[in-house]
Parts: C-alpha cells; sequence; structure tokens
C-alpha cells in the first residue's frame, strides 16, 4: 500500500527541519514540505535541496507575493485595520494565504493530512488550523509542538540541535540570533530571546542592526521626501505617476519607507491565545499605504458611511489577528468595506521625513470637499444657512436640558 502523505509547511529553519525528519518516521509518511514565497528574499535560497536532504518527498516553492498583495493586503487595508491601535497584521494577514496553499497542495497530491511548526502558545497554530477549517474540514492538521511525545523527546534547543546533527540535518542553528524574526512583503516581525523583557531598547545605537527593512529615525535622509500616491475605488495603482501592481507599489513603497526610517513599531499586544507577548514591527511600505489611504478617505467618504466602517476596524483586526480570514462573518464585513470604497479615488501627496509620514496635499474628481460652502467668508453658493444652525443646536441640545433639570429636581 502506498504510504499516506503529509503536506508541511517548511522554513528550512531548526524546527521544521526537525520535524520534517520526526513526521516522516513518526508517522511513516511521505512528507511534502512546501514553502510560500511571500517576499522573504534570500531566505529562500537552498531551501528545496535542504528539505530532499532531509528527507521530503517532494517540495514546493510557491511564488504567491502577487496573490499576498493583490487579494489579501490590499482588502485588509480598505477596511482600515488595526490591531489594538498599532499593528498592521502583517504576518497574520500571510498565514491564511500559506494555509490555503497548503490545502491545494493537500488535495492535489492526495495528502491526508497538513502539518506545521507553530507552537501551542502562539497565535500561528490558530490561524493555520481555521483556515483548514474552513477550506477543507476532512484534511486532519498535525502540529507536533501540542503533542507530549514531541515535546518530551525535544524539551529544549539543544536536544533539536542534537537530533538535527544525529541525522544529518543541514541546519545552522548555532548561528542563530537572540531573537525570532518572520519576513513578507509587508512586514518583519521580531520577538522571543532578548526581546521578551519590554525594558529591552531595540532602537539603541547598540541593537539597531537588528532590523532589516529600515534605517533608524535618526540615520534617515536630513532631506525630506515627496511620495504621490494614486488611488482608485480604494487601491492603490500608481506611485508618483507610474502605474504599479500591488506587487510592485509595495515593494517601492517598502523602498521609500525604508530609507527614512518609517514603520517601525514596539509594543505588548494580547495574544488570541490569553497572554500577553512583546513585538517589534518594520512596516515601512504599509505605513505609508495605511496613512495614505486614509487621507484619502477623509477628502472622498460621506460621513456616516465612514464612521459605520470605522466602527467596525476593530472587529475586522480581531478577526484577521485571530485567524478568521476565511470566517463568513469577515466575508461579509468585507463586502460593506468594498461597497464603501468605491469612491476612494484620487491622489494623495505626503512628505517622508525621519520617521514620520507628514501629509502634504490630496486631490479627488469625486471629492466631497466643498470650498464654497465650507470657506468662512461669505457663502457663494448659498448652500449653507448660518441661522439653520440655531434650531439645529436647539433640538440636540432639548434632551441635555432636559436630563439636567432631572438631576436638579433630585438635588432638591
Amino acid at each position: 500500500m502506498a504510504k499516506e502523505k503529509i503536506v508541511l509547511a517548511y522554513s528550512g529553519g531548526l524546527d521544521t527541519s526537525v520535524i520534517l525528519k520526526w513526521l516522516k518516521e513518526t508517522y511513516d509518511a511521505e512528507i511534502i514540505a512546501f514553502t510560500a514565497d511571500i517576499g522573504q528574499k534570500d531566505e529562500l535560497d537552498g531551501l528545496e535541496a535542504k528539505a530532499l536532504a532531509t528527507g521530503a518527498s517532494k517540495v514546493y516553492i510557491d511564488d504567491l507575493r502577487d496573490e499576498f498583495a493583490e487579494d489579501f493586503i490590499y482588502p485588509m487595508f480598505q477596511s482600515g485595520a488595526l490591531y489594538e491601535g498599532q499593528y498592521l497584521l502583517g504576518t497574520s494577514i500571510a498565514r491564511p494565504l500559506i494555509a490555503k496553499r497548503m490545502v491545494d497542495i493537500a488535495r492535489a497530491e492526495g495528502a491526508t493530512a497538513i502539518a506545521h511548526g507553530a507552537t501551542g502558545k502562539g497565535n500561528d497554530q490558530v490561524r493555520f488550523e481555521l483556515t483548514a477549517a474552513a477550506l477543507a474540514p476532512d484534511i486532519d492538521v498535525i502540529a507536533p509542538w501540542r503533542i507530549e511525545a514531541f515535546r518530551e523527546q525535544f524539551p529544549g534547543r539543544a536536544e533539536m540541535i542534537a537530533y538535527a546533527e544525529k541525522h544529518n540535518i543541514p541546519v545552522q542553528a548555532s548561528a542563530a540570533k537572540p531573537y525570532s524574526m518572520d519576513r513578507n512583503l509587508l512586514h518583519i516581525s521580531f520577538e522571543s530571546g532578548m526581546l521578551e523583557d519590554p525594558w529591552f531598547d531595540p532602537s539603541s545605537d547598540e541593537n539597531k542592526g537588528m532590523f532589516v527593512l529600515s534605517v533608524s529615525p535618526e540615520d534617515a535622509p536630513d532631506q525630506a521626501e515627496y511620495v504621490e500616491l494614486t488611488f482608485e475605488a480604494g487601491n492603490c495603482i500608481a506611485v508618483n505617476g507610474e502605474k504599479l501592481s500591488p506587487l510592485q507599489a509595495m515593494e517601492k513603497l517598502n523602498e521609500l519607507g525604508g530609507k527614512h526610517g518609517i514603520g517601525r513599531v514596539d509594543m505588548v499586544e494580547n495574544r488570541f491565545v490569553g497572554m500577553k507577548s512583546r513585538g517589534v514591527y518594520e512596516t515601512p511600505g504599509g505605513t505609508i499605504l495605511f496613512t495614505a489611504h486614509r487621507k484619502m478617505e477623509s477628502l472622498t467618504m460621506d460621513r456616516d458611511v465612514m464612521h459605520l466602517r470605522d466602527s467596525l476596524i476593530s472587529k475586522y483586526a480581531s478577526l484577521v489577528y485571530n485567524g478568521f480570514w476565511f470566517a463568513p462573518e469577515r466575508l461579509a464585513l468585507q463586502a460593506l468595506v468594498l461597497e464603501s470604497q468605491k469612491n476612494v479615488t484620487g491622489v494623495v501627496r505626503l512628505k517622508l521625513y525621519k520617521g514620520n509620514v507628514i501629509g502634504a496635499g490630496v486631490k479627488s474628481p469625486v471629492s466631497l470637499y466643498n470650498p464654497d460652502i465650507a470657506t468662512m467668508e461669505a457663502d457663494p453658493s448659498k448652500a449653507y444657512d448660518q441661522g439653520d444652525a440655531t434650531g439645529f443646536i436647539r433640538l440636540n441640545a432639548l434632551r441635555l436640558k432636559v436630563s439636567s433639570g432631572v438631576e436638579q429636581n433630585k438635588q432638591q
């Protein structure tokens, strides 16, 4: 009988390399290694050979960058999603795409299970598995870090290194940095190790070498740089007048943002599993895009539509963070978001300077801003009669006066 097949989310690091070999031995199965190219750059070098040498029967390294930008990053940015007021969800939004492709490969290869190297303490396990539940409830998910036998065999990093040496697994664990890093097109995240101390300052002169995508604001150019983003229906379609695909736009904005030290966030956040964790993020292009999109909306989006959408930002961000990208409620929210974006069209000009993104002008062919009405001078259109405000204020003040009267009577 043919062996069962398991599709493993594989990064080539110590954990997933050990897991690949462990799965093959424990389940006596064929292991199909899968790596999604979502913008990790040189981290992908040599992965196929490494996976095959470790025991994979087949390796997929799929370029998903265009899909990531167009179908995940852009729709999320249309929503204005920001988790706990700071985090632009760079890791969170990548996981459903990775899991979706794993399911596709499992179907194509006739695999009975998918596996991942996420720990039992983090968010990624939830994101992978909720996606699988939504898209392929019949496919099993194997999470070694939640299996007691695996944890007993590998109580620490030393045991994993010894196992890798014993089985000639080509990893360079001894050169590991004292923190973990996860990179994609939208951002880089740093956590664990020295960063577990929330008083540790990664921006200090002795530690700032940790950062990859951006220079420190202090080292950024002394001359500000202007950039123009063109939007159509809520999506950035051009930078400085040059038409770009979502992927190209993200790459261009990352370059500009990194040059000027933009997009660094250091926060203690609330994980879905219940604990607080400290994360440091670099999101240079995303920070520029987020700011520009918001400014474009300010000129073109109806007030009550904006307020309704804004009231859902926290919910939308939590759905992404917690792994519910393919849940019906996120899809329903996306339909509202899409409708809200139909007139978010025009050009935003920004000034980039030493970590700051500064608004420097906005224009649109469908602008809702009317200078004739808004002017403090005489209104030539006579569209607004200041005298009308008297009744408007009187009606809105009525319930306040009634409430005040009740409170005064109680004190008598």
